[in-house]
């Protein structure tokens, strides 16, 4: 995102910093009515999003791995035994399970909801130095209460091949390459306590979030109607898919109106701005849309929804953005034939995690 805007109250971040440095902060959101930043925030802390992508990127700016290795390996798979079992016990009692404090963990996203959740996260040390190949685990309480877990958490790599990579992504040093994702459950709205134990060096330490789980979400859920928008396409265009794509080569997702398909077959909706956001993970996402496209594509169609009206963030925000409710971007929704959505990810995702997300859409 261009710059941290204003929620819609009375709907809060998902995730809170709890024991986290202070540089922490929350996610970039979109403004309820689409006018751009709010200048009274433009001097809060800098957001937790944008924090998270400098530590997956391990940025030299920030003290980061030069190599990139980190990054594009893929860690020892988490296993559950190799971590403290919950056994009733409270965050604070497998804390002291672990030999310290350990790297921040930063979510990926702004709404949990009651029931399983995507958790995507990213993990950075106190500089800011990427840390993106170590095995992690997660655990969920309510504060004070008794933890559930270990639940591994899953590498997931944003890379694409080469043909599938646009220049957007590839001459932009800070593109996202890595996050983790876990499935999490949580059994009613309220503040829960989110538990990272990772191994490092052999040696287990961990970090803490808040996050505030909410029924009242005004994004489009699995299991409802996903609204019926128009979305530009090459021949609205007329031949210039610039005026509707951010991304260098524009993407070859505006093929279809988004009104005129969906009901009719599984559709894959993608919000995002590859050259406008801050985050550095619209671009990869983008790219990621791209590459299951080339294999699932004769089945599903696949649409790219761009973020600012005439790709100018002076200008607010288009008004499918608006219809959707969306509070960040990106997000994507696989949306089955009968118009309901299937599957739905905020932040970034690997091609792995689209696939099965495409999967759920075009089950039956």
């Amino acid at each position: 995102m261009a710059s941290p805007i204003p929620l819609d109250p009375p709907v809060t971040s998902a995730a809170r910093p709890d024991t986290c440095s202070s540089s922490v902060g929350l996610a970039p959101r979109l403004s309820p009515h689409g006018q751009g930043a709010s200048p009274s925030l433009r001097a809060v802390r800098r957001p937790l999003y944008v924090l998270i992508l400098l530590a997956v990127l391990g940025l030299a700016a920030c003290g980061g791995d030069d190599s990139g290795d980190s990054a594009d390996a893929p860690p020892e798979p988490a296993k559950a035994a190799d971590f403290p079992k919950a056994a009733g016990k409270t965050v604070a009692q497998l804390r002291k399970e672990a030999s310290g404090a350990g790297p921040v963990l930063a979510p990926t996203q702004s709404q949990l909801t009651p029931g399983k959740n995507r958790y995507g996260f990213a993990l950075f040390d106190r500089d800011r130095t990427q840390i993106a190949d170590v095995p992690v685990a997660l655990y969920v309480a309510k504060p004070g209460g008794k933890a559930t877990g270990p639940v591994p958490a899953k590498w997931e790599s944003l890379k694409v091949q080469a043909q599938f990579q646009s220049r957007s992504t590839s001459a932009d040093p800070d593109a996202a390459k890595a996050i983790y994702a876990a499935p999490l459950e949580f059994p009613e709205p309220g503040r829960y306590q989110v538990l990272a134990i990772a191994k490092v060096d052999g040696r287990l330490v961990s970090s803490v979030v808040q996050a505030d789980v909410t029924d009242k979400g005004k994004v489009p859920g699995v299991g409802e109607k996903a609204p019926v928008i128009d979305t530009p396409t090459v021949a609205s265009a007329g031949g210039d898919v610039k005026k509707i794509d951010t991304r260098l080569p524009p993407s070859s997702l505006h093929a279809k109106n988004f009104r005129e398909v969906v009901g009719k077959k599984p559709v894959v909706l993608l919000f995002a701005t590859p050259a406008l956001c801050q985050t550095r993970v619209c671009g990869p996402v983008v790219d990621v849309a791209e590459e299951v496209k080339a294999e699932r594509g004769k089945d599903v169609e696949f649409i790219h929804m761009e973020i600012f009206r005439d790709n100018d963030i002076k200008k607010g925000y288009r008004p499918q953005v608006r219809t959707y409710n969306l509070p960040t971007e990106p997000w994507v929704f696989a949306i089955d034939k009968d118009g309901r959505v299937a599957a739905r990810i905020e932040g970034p995702y690997s091609a792995a995690e689209l696939e099965r997300a495409v999967d759920a859409a075009t089950k039956g």
